[in-house]
């Protein structure tokens, strides 16, 4: 059965890294294939792991405002699109959205990819998705239920707040989160004593665990400045090793 995982904290706070080392860690468990849905505005996951976006949803909507093909409806056409616009890699695909339908708004995007989300679904052991800050969309996603909620943070104070109250707002908006957890990215080490209070208490008061706290690293602004993927960090590093027990841990 497919599991959801689902990218969330205000911007800045390294959901995408996350995601792009995710993604080198599935491939090394052999957790394939899944997809990789870019739901951020400012996409910018494929420069993470080095491929060409051709085609987005945001195009698509547009293309849906013209002329269909004889004899085909809307559905049918926004079906072979969405196929058409996934990047197939070896162990995984992605899915970006791209530009929203106006300001904040994904309604109409989200709703098309609610109709094949399902049948996407049935094809991937994991869909990750890399969130924009908010979770409004994914609850107009089709993904209402999602196994396991990564809420990111920076490390500062108004960091771990803003990821409680992402947290918090979970069950208001009527996800059904069956895990969620907190990283605290580009944290220094060690890890000062009243960061490490306020993560502390960000994991007492909410229902997140602590994913982990993963360190600052030089691999990562090196390999972000070159243009290479993730996918070929050297596994000695510093920074992968450290995810790796993280990830370990979790799906475990």
């Amino acid at each position: 059965m497919t599991k959801v995982i689902a990218m969330a904290g205000k911007g800045g706070t390294g959901k995408t890294t996350t995601t792009a080392l995710l993604t080198k860690y599935l491939l090394a468990k052999k957790e394939t294939p899944f997809l990789l849905v870019d739901a951020d505005a400012n996409a910018n996951l494929n420069e993470l792991l080095n491929l060409d976006v051709h085609l987005t949803l945001g195009q698509i909507r547009k293309e849906l405002k013209g002329e269909l093909p004889p004899n085909t409806t809307r559905d049918q056409f926004m079906e072979f699109k969405i196929h058409q616009a996934l990047i197939e890699e070896t162990g995984y695909d992605l899915l970006v959205m791209g530009q929203p339908d106006g300001p904040g708004c994904y309604c109409a995007a989200n709703q098309y990819l609610a109709m094949t989300m399902d049948k996407l679904a049935a094809n991937y052991k994991y869909i990750i998705v890399d969130n924009e800050a908010g979770m409004e969309h994914l609850s107009r996603m089709n993904l209402r239920s999602i196994d396991y909620l990564f809420v990111t943070s920076d490390p500062s104070a108004r960091g771990i707040l803003t990821a409680k109250r992402i947290s918090e707002i979970t069950e208001p908006l009527g996800l059904q989160i069956k895990e969620q957890y907190l990283f605290v990215n580009r944290a220094p080490q060690p890890v000062p004593p009243a960061l490490q209070e306020k993560i502390d208490e960000a994991v007492t008061e909410t229902g997140m665990k602590l994913g982990g706290i993963i360190p600052s690293s030089d691999t990562l602004i090196d390999m972000e400045l070159s243009g290479d993927s993730y996918v070929t960090l050297d596994d000695s590093a510093n920074v992968v090793q450290t995810v790796n027990t993280i990830f370990d841990k979790i799906f475990s």
